[in-house]
């Protein structure tokens, strides 16, 4: 059998699986144009034209490889439309992208600008599913890079066939769809010279700034000269077999989740209420390995996914449950704590947590207040991390302004016309010197003696963002605004009432 015929059968037989062989589907196909997805793309077209699949070509120019990077992109576009598919083709800044969300991993912020970008060509295309050209070496990568972090089950478990959309976390669609995940790098650059189709080669793979590469590329061959051979093969077979316990484990601990839960499971859908609240005792009589699970999902429900969370989290969090710690609180990734008080465990995160100590990264922002911003409109802006939404109100609409100043401690009302120029407002953290009046206060005091007063943790207070206007501080966002920054209840219809709400990005 030749290995055009070979792929072919192994991509229709995860159509099979996934569902999408028989039914009218769109599926978005994510190509770079290297030989895997290369070979995706070629093999789902000519599986689409006995099939009702019809396919919508994706592919994003990081550029961050220059002409390089432009060439992949016309080589896609021109593959597309010699298939006579469409395509969509966008060019974006990962660098940027990840300075002004604050994420200090360069392959993370290019992974998420990667994912929101095909998120949204999915949308608009209607597709059910992103299909990527994940291989099995691949796979055995991912397993090897999680066995080097110390990952648990989940973790060895790698990639499945299909899984829910990793980024923005929480969207129900698309699904991601890896077609490929039995068939081997090798496999891909002999299907293209079966078929006679060129494609890329990415100098990005060599770049041993990046871990993947360095496991690709040094570590996966060593282990295969002087260890085993057939590593990949051992590590892809690790990866079926802790899928498979895992899948049994996790029906166990769907079963067991609903007598687990003291407070009801979407409390943890409210920004103003995350909690999840555990019987103790019930928790305590479960498997080790099923408690876990249970914490590991409390975790993602209400953090939004597990990628912070490692192994020696969730040991602390089961020796919690136990009574086990010494403390009894416990601090987590992404602002969260887990809390023993008599028979309950409580996971939450409140106004504190959500300012967490990476709420916002050293430096200023522009908020670009220079929107119509015609009464009633909202505009949207992402900000270093956080999604701020400015609305502008007249002053007719005080009466329903609550308290005139706040819902919460993240959204404020402020005179739009004591701000000053709006061009001029910013977003930063604290300065050596910095002074505020707070609501309610005749006075200024030292932002400093501010933040002690109202509670504010030592080791955030660099992170808390600002808001600025040419009177100074307006706004120490989750705490209080200005005095002379509030809406007075003297105000006329006239007066421009700026509402201003800003929440993390997930």
């Amino acid at each position: 059998m030749s290995v055009v015929s070979n792929v072919d059968g192994q991509v229709l037989a995860s159509l099979h699986r996934a569902g999408y062989a028989d039914r009218d589907v769109t599926l978005l196909v994510g190509v770079s144009g290297g030989a895997d997805s290369t070979t995706l793309l070629h093999s789902l077209h000519r599986l689409s034209r006995s099939h009702r699949i019809s396919l919508h070509v994706a592919h994003l120019n990081h550029d961050f490889r220059g002409d390089e990077a432009d060439e992949d992109a016309r080589f896609v576009e021109s593959l597309a439309q010699k298939l006579g598919l469409p395509v969509t083709v966008e060019k974006r800044d990962p660098i940027a992208y990840q300075r002004d969300r604050g994420i200090s991993s360069f392959e993370q912020g290019a992974r998420e600008m990667r994912y929101e970008f095909m998120a949204r060509v999915a949308e608009k295309a209607g597709a059910v599913a992103v299909a990527v050209g994940h291989t099995a070496d691949d796979l055995a990568e991912t397993v090897l890079l999680h066995i080097l972090r110390g990952s648990g089950l989940p973790g060895l478990r790698g990639m499945t066939e299909v899984a829910p959309w990793p980024w923005p976390t929480g969207l129900e669609s698309p699904a991601l769809f890896r077609p490929m995940l039995e068939v081997n790098k090798a496999d891909t650059v002999e299907y293209c010279r079966e078929l006679g189709q060129d494609f890329r080669l990415d100098s990005g793979n060599f770049l041993f700034r990046f871990t993947r590469n360095r496991v690709r590329q040094n570590l996966m061959p060593y282990l295969a000269a002087e260890y085993n051979p057939r590593v990949r093969e051992a590590l892809v077979r690790l990866a079926r077999t802790s899928a498979l316990e895992l899948d049994y484990l996790e029906g166990e601990m769907n079963r067991a989740w609903p007598g687990l839960l003291i407070a009801p499971e979407n409390a943890a859908n409210s920004a103003s209420d995350r909690i999840l609240i555990f019987d103790r005792a019930a928790l305590s009589e479960l498997h080790p390995a099923l408690r876990r699970l249970v914490l590991r999902r409390g975790y993602v429900a209400l953090a939004g996914d597990s990628r912070r969370l490692r192994e020696s989290h969730l040991r602390a969090m089961s020796d919690l449950s136990e009574g086990r710690a010494s403390a009894r609180t416990l601090d987590l990734p992404n602002g969260l704590k887990l809390e023993s008080a008599g028979d309950r465990l409580t996971l939450y995160g409140g106004n504190e947590e959500i300012l967490g100590a990476d709420a916002l990264t050293e430096g200023e922002y522009e908020l670009s207040l220079t929107l119509p911003v015609a009464p009633g409109e909202e505009n949207t802006m992402l900000l270093a991390g956080w999604r701020v939404a400015a609305q502008v109100l007249n002053g007719h609409e005080l009466a329903n302004l609550p308290d005139f100043q706040s819902g919460d401690n993240f959204t404020a009302y402020l005179d739009l016309n004591a701000l000053g120029d709006p061009k001029q407002v910013r977003v930063r953290t604290r300065r050596p010197g910095d002074r505020f009046q707070p609501l309610g206060m005749s006075g200024v005091k030292k932002l400093q003696d501010f933040l002690t007063d109202a509670k504010a943790p030592r080791s955030r207070r660099d992170r808390i963002p600002l808001l600025v206007g040419d009177t100074g501080i307006a706004w120490v966002v989750g705490y209080r605004i200005a005095d002379w920054a509030k809406v007075k209840p003297n105000s006329t219809p006239d007066t421009l009432i700026l509402r201003l709400k800003f929440e993390r990005q997930t």
